[in-house]
């Protein structure tokens, strides 16, 4: 479906973008995930041939995005972090326009813009003006232009960023009925978001991907240990016995020993399950387990094990300077010049 092989962008001596390479397969929800400032917004840009890459291609559907631009782009829907819109038109005239510029046939374009209306909630608002829709409904707009011409690849932006909590559940309820007709690569710095939508994870940091699955293989590959919670009713002396009878624990942090309750954390190498050993231990010396519960690795902790791995690399390798390092993290688009910007829209075909 898409392919990024080697996509590099520099401006200036500041790299956004390093060499970075993916497949994205038909039918699933990518989660593009990073912290601000990571390069999410630029590889979003080069994708949809918005600005041109300094070295790499980009090929959909057997289309180079610089060398056929027009080819290319008919297989994509793109929705930036700021919609596109015309804040004068009704929505209905913008979807019209939309329409035009994506040459659907003029026979074809009510019934689809009817039809992706509906499939955004937006109908009922089809006579407003752009203007005076809330910000949740002028995101539904935005998305409704990207569906225009039923592309094959719905790529979002940030497409949550400033809705309150009913809109974002809204949005990404949206978002996975998406999936069913699309590939949809979704751009964030939220968490939350990819871990409720996406089917896999791509990490991005300092242009740089870190890493590319599933998000239950990536906490597999993670986790590397199996670690218990437990509370258990008796001194800390009897179940620091009981534990150390246990050979397979490898490690235990007893963290609380209160009203005769304590408290520990014990962990085994690999995946070895001791529960039953722990349960029986316990009965056997009269001590009952309040509580026992496997602690799993998050998306977060993911996330920021990897990203922390990878500043520690930028910071050996080269910037030194706290001032290198907080220009590192502002956001791609801050950093661009006026002038680079209108060289990359020519580069790109931009019409």
């Amino acid at each position: 479906m898409i392919e990024v092989k080697n996509l590099t962008k520099r401006y200036g001596d500041h790299t956004a973008v390093d060499h970075l390479s993916f497949q994205v397969e038909e039918g699933q929800i990518y989660g593009f995930l990073g912290p601000n400032g990571a390069g999410k917004s630029t590889t979003m840009n080069m994708i949809t041939g918005y600005i041109a890459s300094t070295e790499g291609t980009v090929v959909i559907n057997g289309h180079d995005i610089l060398e056929e631009p027009e080819e290319a782009k008919k297989d994509i829907g793109y929705l930036p972090e700021q919609p596109p819109l015309y804040m004068d038109m009704t929505v209905i005239e913008y979807l019209r326009l939309a329409a035009e510029l994506k040459k659907v046939p003029k026979k074809d374009r009510e019934n689809m813009i009817a039809d992706i209306m509906d499939t955004v909630q937006l109908t009922h608002m089809k006579d407003r003006l752009i203007k005076n829709l809330s910000k949740g409904y002028k995101q539904r707009t935005g998305l409704a232009q990207a569906l225009m011409g039923y592309p094959e690849v719905i790529i979002l932006d940030e497409p949550t960023v400033g809705l309150d909590p009913k809109q974002i559940i809204e949005i990404r309820d949206l978002i996975k009925s998406l999936s069913k007709k699309h590939t949809v690569i979704l751009s964030s710095h939220i968490l939350s978001e990819v871990s409720a939508v996406c089917d896999y994870v791509m990490i991005i940091s300092h242009g740089h991907l870190v890493a590319s699955d599933t998000p239950e293989n990536l906490a597999k590959l993670m986790e590397g240990e199996n670690t218990l919670e437990l509370t258990i009713k008796g001194s800390r002396t009897e179940v620091e016995g009981m534990l150390n009878a246990i050979p397979e624990i490898a490690e235990k942090n007893f963290t609380s020993n209160e009203n005769g309750l304590v408290q520990v954390n014990v962990k085994t190498e690999g995946n070895e399950d001791i529960r039953e050993k722990i349960f029986y231990a316990c009965a056997e010396n009269q001590c009952p387990i309040l509580r026992m519960e496997n602690t799993h690795v998050s998306l977060e902790d993911i996330f920021l094990e990897l990203t922390s791995q990878d500043n520690a690399a930028a910071n050996n390798t080269g910037a030194s300077s706290d001032a290198e390092a907080i220009q590192s993290l502002m956001d791609d688009d801050a950093s661009e010049e006026p002038e680079t910007q209108e060289e990359d829209n020519r580069e790109g075909g931009q019409e």
